[in-house]
């Protein structure tokens, strides 16, 4: 049995033999990307050095005791670790400061994306003339930093008689709060199907029913990521509550901490574990809320 080779034909009528096409080269590694992800890598181990000493000493130092910490080597792991700073802590006010800040932050939360979504809702589907303005209004408020009006904010509080309240926190930190958050609703709402509204519109479907039964689900993930932010922002605030508010019993935990310097100034691992306490809260939310809090980052990425 004899093999020819493949033959191909010349625009002649002739036939010719098909050269085989050569084997595809490897793909040879550049020395300079071989740099770049070193780079890449030694400046990502950089950062998470730089974030996890201080929270490596930080949670070391709640455990240490007093007479530990000042002989000891600050970064050595304690030789008799301890609870007792702990004890001390929530032995005094820390609990009255917890639900103060975990009031203030729910509150505000809730009233900012309920309020967000709705102004969201309305200038995405009436795009009028009313709706656009009112929507570069809300950009407007990012260009305005809260330090150059608090002297403003203080004074109305004053008119309004809210100082030294819980609601003196909650809504000027609602406010600022609605800006971004509008923001990024109308961009996520933007992207959804309109044909889907148009179908329950057809179905009889109002516009609270549309902002109930569909655009709130698939908002979900944005939500709970503006949700997760708002109150990352209103749980490490400190400017309101300290302008705002002047009884111990009305302080939230940035506020509280200051104290803690005063009263716990020369028991330093005491202080440590009072800021380790503060930052449970916000940490087991992000844990919970991590996906949807991903999910809502990245939408609109795939498309």
């Amino acid at each position: 049995m004899t093999i020819t080779a493949p033959t191909s034909r010349t625009p002649q009528g002739k036939t010719s033999p098909t050269a085989p096409s050569p084997a595809p080269r490897p793909r040879r590694r550049t020395t300079t990307g071989a740099a770049r992800r070193t780079a890449t890598g030694a400046a990502a181990l950089l950062w998470a050095a730089v974030v996890i000493v201080p929270v490596y000493w930080l949670v070391v130092t709640s455990l240490r005791a007093r007479a530990d910490f000042t002989t000891g080597d600050p970064l050595a792991l304690p030789t008799h670790p301890t609870l007792d700073n702990y004890r001390t802590v929530l032995a005094g006010d820390f609990t009255t400061y917890l639900l103060n800040s975990v009031l203030v932050t729910v509150t505000t939360v809730a009233l900012t994306v309920t309020a967000a979504l709705t102004a969201a809702f309305t200038i995405v589907r009436h795009r009028t003339r009313l709706s656009q303005l009112t929507f570069r209004v809300y950009l407007l408020g990012l260009a305005i930093p809260l330090q150059a009006v608090i002297i403003p904010v203080y004074l109305l509080i004053i008119r309004l008689h809210l100082y030294d309240s819980l609601a003196a926190i909650v809504l000027p930190s609602a406010a600022f709060a609605l800006p971004i958050t509008v923001m990024i609703l109308v961009s996520f709402l933007r992207d959804v199907p309109r044909s889907l509204f148009e179908a329950m519109i057809v179905d009889g479907a109002g516009d609270w029913r549309l902002l109930l039964s569909l655009a709130a689900p698939l908002a979900r993930p944005a939500l709970m990521t503006v949700a997760v932010y708002d109150g990352l922002q209103v749980w490490n605030g400190f400017l309101f509550p300290l302008i705002l508010t002047q009884s111990a019993d009305k302080a939230v935990l940035p506020l509280a901490l200051t104290l803690y310097r005063g009263e716990y100034g020369i028991n330093v691992p005491a202080t440590m574990a009072a800021v380790v306490l503060s930052t449970l809260p916000m940490l087991a939310l992000f844990i919970l809320a991590r996906r949807q809090l991903v999910a809502g980052l990245t939408a609109g990425f795939s498309k």
